[in-house]
C-alpha cells in the first residue's frame, strides 16, 4: 500500500488492530515466537488489552496502564535469556507493522517509544 494513503494512529481501535497485526507476525517468527508461545504462554485474548493499554498510555496519555514492563521482561529473561537479536527482531517486525499499517505523527511516536523501550528493557535485563 502506498505510505501516503495510509491514515495516523488516532485511537484504542487502531492500536489494537495494530497489536493484533504484530502478533500474527510475531508468534510465528522464529527468533521471537517461542517467547510467546512457549516462555510466556500468553493469551492473545487476554494479552492483547493490555499491551493495547500499554500503548495507548504511551501515544494518549491514557494512564489505563498499571504494569510494570520492565519487570515483565526482566522475569521473562530469567526463564529464557533475552539476547540483542530478540530485541532486534522484534523492533524490526514492529517498525514494519506499523509501517506497512499507519503512517503519521503519532505512528513515527509510536516507533520512537518502540526503539526507547526495547533499548532500556535490553539495557537492564543484560545488566547483573
Amino acid at each position: 500500500m502506498d505510505k501516503d494513503n495510509l491514515k495516523d494512529i488516532t485511537n484504542r481501535e487502531d492500536i489494537e488492530y495494530l497489536i493484533w497485526a504484530f502478533y500474527k507476525k510475531a508468534l510465528k517468527d522464529p527468533t521471537i515466537g517461542l517467547f510467546f508461545t512457549e516462555i510466556a504462554q500468553i493469551n492473545l485474548k487476554d494479552h492483547i488489552p493490555h499491551i493495547t493499554d500499554f500503548w495507548e498510555q504511551q501515544l494518549f496519555y491514557t494512564g489505563n496502564y498499571k504494569k510494570n514492563v520492565l519487570q515483565i521482561h526482566q522475569n521473562l529473561h530469567q526463564k529464557k535469556i533475552l539476547e540483542k537479536i530478540h530485541f532486534d527482531t522484534w523492533l524490526a517486525l514492529f517498525t514494519t507493522t506499523v509501517d506497512n499499517n499507519f503512517s503519521g505523527i503519532k505512528a513515527e511516536l509510536m516507533k520512537t517509544r518502540a526503539l526507547s523501550i526495547a533499548t532500556v528493557i535490553q539495557l537492564k535485563t543484560q545488566k547483573k
